[in-house]
C-alpha cells in the first residue's frame, strides 16, 4: 500500500522582508501505482511542494496535512520520512565529498531497514543496479556527486531510487540536464519501479520530453503554488502545444 494525500497545504519561507507564502492551498492525493506529474513555469513553486515533503528546514508549513498511508507525514523528522517510504530525487543533487557511492548506499539501506545488508548480495544488488543505469563498477568508489557529469547524477538518483524501493518517490525535475540516452536510462530506471504496480510517483517537470519515456496517469498545472487544471496525458500536450500562459493570466485575475 502507498497513499500520499496532501490537503489543503500553506508554506511560506523567511526572506529579508519577513514570511513568503509560497504554496496557497494544495490538494494532492497519489494512490498505488499512479504517476502524476506536475508542470508549472518557473517561480511557481513546484520544488517548494518537493522539499516541503521530504522536511527540508527552510521550509515552514503554516497549515495543511501530508499523509503516507495515514501516518502524520509533517511531524516526522527528515529520516524518519525516509523510513516511513518518502524518497526525493533532487533537482540539484549535492556533493559529499570523502563518502564513497559504495558507502552512501549500505549506510542508506542500513537505516531505512533497520539492519545492515548481507555483503554479498548487496555488493550484487549494487553492481546490477548500476549496470541497469549505464554506470561503471569503478562508479561506487567515488565520492558522492563530486565531479560527476549532469547525467551521473541523475542516475545515480535513480540507481538509489531501485536499491531503496521507497513507497512513494517525489522527482524534482529529474530530467534536467540530460542528454537523450542519459534521459532514455532515467525514464527506464523509474518505469522499472513503477511497474511494480504498488508504489506512486510524483513527477516534477519543465518539459513533456520526459513523459514520452514516463507516461503519466495524472498531469497538474501549478501555477502560483496552487494546482490550477488537473488532466491526464493530453493535457501535457496542450501545454507543449499552448505553453502556460493561460493558466498564468487566470491566475493572477483571479488573485485580484
Amino acid at each position: 500500500m502507498a497513499k500520499l494525500e496532501i490537503t489543503d497545504l500553506h508554506v511560506s519561507v523567511q526572506t529579508d522582508a519577513g514570511p513568503k507564502q509560497i504554496l496557497k492551498g494544495v490538494n494532492l492525493t497519489i494512490n498505488d501505482g499512479e504517476v502524476h506529474a506536475i508542470m508549472g513555469p518557473n517561480g511557481s513553486g513546484k520544488s517548494t511542494l518537493a522539499y516541503t515533503l521530504a522536511g527540508h528546514p527552510k521550509y515552514t508549513v503554516d497549515s495543511g496535512s501530508v499523509t503516507l498511508d495515514g501516518r502524520d507525514v509533517l511531524a516526522m523528522s527528515v529520516d524518519e520520512r525516509a523510513k516511513a517510504g518518502l524518497f526525493l530525487a533532487m533537482q540539484y543533487p549535492v556533493e559529499v565529498p570523502g563518502v564513497s557511492v559504495a558507502n552512501f548506499l549500505r549506510t542508506a539501506k542500513t537505516a531505512i531497514d533497520g539492519k545492515a545488508p548481507s555483503i554479498r548480495t548487496w555488493v550484487k544488488q549494487v553492481n546490477e543496479a548500476m549496470g541497469k543505469m549505464d554506470l561503471d563498477p569503478t562508479f561506487g568508489q567515488r565520492s558522492v556527486n563530486e565531479g560527476f557529469s549532469g547525467g551521473e547524477k541523475k542516475r545515480h538518483e535513480i540507481a538509489q531510487l531501485e536499491l531503496l524501493n521507497p513507497k512513494v518517490a517525489i522527482l524534482d525535475e529529474t530530467d534536467s540536464g540530460l542528454d537523450i540516452d542519459a534521459l532514455r536510462v532515467v525514464s527506464e530506471g523509474v518505469n522499472r519501479y513503477v511497474a511494480q504496480g504498488n508504489r506512486g510517483v510524483l513527477l516534477i517537470t519543465h518539459y513533456t520530453r520526459i513523459l514520452n519515456y514516463i507516461k503519466p496517469d495524472f498531469v497538474h498545472v501549478f501555477v502560483d503554488g496552487r494546482l490550477v487544471a488537473n488532466g491526464g496525458p493530453e493535457l501535457a500536450a496542450e501545454l507543449e502545444a499552448e505553453g502556460y500562459d493561460k493558466y498564468v493570466k487566470a491566475a493572477k485575475a483571479g488573485a485580484r
